[in-house]
C-alpha cells in the first residue's frame, strides 16, 4: 500500500515531466497506482464498505441478545463475560465459530447500551454529598480497616472527613453534626445512598421512608434529604471521587496513629489544607469557592442536635439492661423497670423520668457485660461475699490505699466484720469522688 511519501515522490516526478510509464518503472509501482496518486494528494484510509458476513455467528445473535438482557437482573459480579457466552454457545448450542466473532459482537452491543450523561453544574450553597469510605490504619495493636465518613460540597468541593467506629445510624448522625459544625453552615439539600440506617424502605421512584432519627436530623437542620437511585453511585460523583482522594492522597502511605482521636486530628488537618487547593478547571481555590457556598447556604440552628438513636430496655435482676447484644448496669432502684436508651457512637446512656441514670462507654463487641461497681454498692451491703467473687469488684481499679485499709480492718475486726466495715467505706464513693475518699482514709490512718 502506497504511503504519503510515495504519493509525494510520484507527484513531484510527474511535475518534472516524467510520464506515467516512466514513473511506474522508476519507483516500482503499477500504472494504476501512479494514476491514483496523481488524482489524490494522499492515500485514502481503508474503510469497510459493508459489514463482513459472519454466517457462523449470525444464527446466534438473538440468543446472545437474550443472555445479555437477562444479565440486567443478575448481580453485577455474576453477569456473563464474552468468554462465558462463547463457552455456553459451544457447549449448549453447537457453535463452531471463533471466539473473536463473539467478543466483537458483544462489545458492539454493550457500547450501544452504555449510559451517557449530561454535565451538571450546581448552584452555591445548594448541594452536599455524603458517603462512607474505608482506609487501613496502623494502630499500636496492629493494622485495622476504619470507616471514614465523608462529605463534600458539589460547588466548591470543600471536604470533611471523620473516622467512625461503625457505619450505623448514630455514626451518620454524628458525622453530619460534625460536618455542619466544621462548615459553619447548612446546605439546602444532602445526597446520600440508601442504607437502612438512612432509608428504612425504598418506595416508588425517589420516594423513601426515612429512618426516624435521620428525618429528625433533616428537620432540625432544615435540609432536603435526598437519596440516590439504587446502584447509582454516579448521582453523587463528587463524594465518590473524594473517597478515591482519601485513599490515594490522605491515606498513602498508611497512617500510623495512637488512637482514633489522633487519626481524626490528622483528617481534620487534611481537610483544612485541602481548602487552598484548586480543582481542575477552576481559577479559584476551594476556600474562595466555599465562601460563595457559605454565603448562599442556611445558617446553623441555635440549638445542638443530639446525635443518638433511641431505644428502650427492661432492667433484669442483675441490674443490667440490654442494648445491641451487650448488657450495661444501672443503679439498683431501677431494677425490673423499663428505661430509655440513648446510643451514641462513643457511649450509651440510660434515662428514666428524663434524667440520666447511667452512662457507659460504647462497647462494639458482642455478648459483653459493662458494669459500674458503684451501681452495686447497695446490693453489696447485703451480699458482702460478692466483694471477692464478683468480677465487677475483683476488677475494680482503686488506689492501693483502699486495699491497705481493708487489710487493717480485717486484722482489727476479723474477716467478716472487717469486710463489712470496708464496704461501708466503699459506699461513700457513690456520693464522693475517689480522691476525696482517699484523702479521708489518709487522714484517719495518720491518727
Amino acid at each position: 500500500m502506497l504511503t504519503v511519501d510515495d504519493f509525494r515522490q510520484i507527484r513531484m516526478a510527474h511535475r518534472e515531466g516524467m510520464s506515467i510509464r516512466a514513473i511506474a518503472r522508476t519507483f516500482g509501482h503499477s500504472r494504476c497506482s501512479v494514476r491514483n496518486a496523481l488524482r489524490e494528494a494522499e492515500p485514502k484510509s481503508y474503510t469497510l464498505k459493508a459489514a463482513r458476513a459472519a454466517p457462523k455467528l449470525g444464527l446466534f445473535h438473538d440468543l446472545i441478545d437474550q443472555i445479555l438482557d437477562d444479565d440486567e437482573q443478575a448481580p453485577p459480579k455474576q453477569r456473563h463475560t464474552a468468554a462465558q457466552i462463547f463457552r455456553r454457545l459451544c457447549a449448549e448450542h453447537g457453535y463452531l465459530g471463533g471466539y473473536d466473532q463473539v467478543r466483537r459482537y458483544v462489545g458492539r452491543r454493550r457500547r450501544r447500551h452504555r449510559q451517557t450523561f449530561i454535565p451538571l453544574r450546581h448552584d452555591p450553597g445548594q448541594r452536599l454529598e455524603a458517603d462512607f469510605g474505608h482506609i487501613f490504619v496502623d494502630y499500636p495493636d496492629g493494622r485495622r480497616q476504619v470507616p471514614i465518613f465523608l462529605t463534600v460540597w458539589s460547588y466548591s468541593h470543600a471536604r470533611f472527613a471523620m473516622a467512625m467506629p461503625t457505619e450505623r445510624s448514630e455514626a451518620i448522625l454524628a458525622g453530619m453534626v460534625e460536618a455542619f459544625s466544621f462548615y459553619g453552615c447548612v446546605s439546602r439539600e444532602v445526597w446520600i445512598d440508601n442504607p437502612t440506617t438512612v432509608a428504612t424502605a425504598i418506595l416508588k421512584g425517589r420516594a423513601r421512608q426515612l429512618h426516624q432519627r435521620y428525618a429528625a436530623l433533616a428537620s432540625h437542620y432544615t435540609f432536603e434529604p435526598n437519596c440516590c437511585m439504587p446502584a447509582s453511585g454516579w448521582e453523587k460523583p463528587d463524594v465518590e471521587h473524594s473517597v478515591f482522594n482519601l485513599q490515594r492522597r490522605w491515606a498513602t502511605p498508611v497512617p500510623r496513629v495512637q488512637d482514633d482521636d489522633e487519626l481524626n486530628a490528622y483528617l481534620l488537618q487534611c481537610c483544612i489544607e485541602d481548602l487552598d487547593r484548586k480543582e481542575a478547571g477552576q481559577s479559584q481555590t476551594i476556600r474562595e469557592r466555599f465562601a460563595q457556598d457559605k454565603a448562599c447556604a442556611a445558617e446553623l440552628p441555635k440549638h445542638h442536635f443530639d446525635p443518638c438513636v433511641y431505644d428502650t430496655a427492661k432492667v433484669d435482676k442483675y441490674q443490667t439492661a440490654a442494648y445491641d447484644t451487650n448488657r450495661y448496669s444501672v443503679p439498683r432502684e431501677y431494677a425490673f423497670q423499663t428505661v430509655a436508651v440513648k446510643a451514641y457512637i462513643d457511649r450509651v446512656q440510660f434515662t428514666a423520668n428524663a434524667a440520666v441514670i447511667a452512662s457507659h462507654g460504647r462497647c462494639y463487641e458482642r455478648a459483653q457485660q459493662i458494669l459500674d461497681p458503684l451501681h452495686y454498692l447497695l446490693t453489696l451491703q447485703r451480699r458482702p461475699a460478692a466483694l471477692d467473687h464478683a468480677p465487677v469488684y475483683r476488677n475494680w481499679k482503686l488506689p492501693p490505699l483502699f486495699t491497705e485499709l481493708r487489710e487493717r480492718l480485717e486484722h482489727r475486726h476479723g474477716p467478716h466484720a472487717g469486710a463489712r466495715q470496708y464496704i461501708r467505706v466503699l459506699q461513700l464513693l457513690a456520693e464522693h469522688p475517689v480522691p476525696r475518699v482517699q484523702r479521708a482514709i489518709e487522714l484517719t490512718s495518720s491518727v
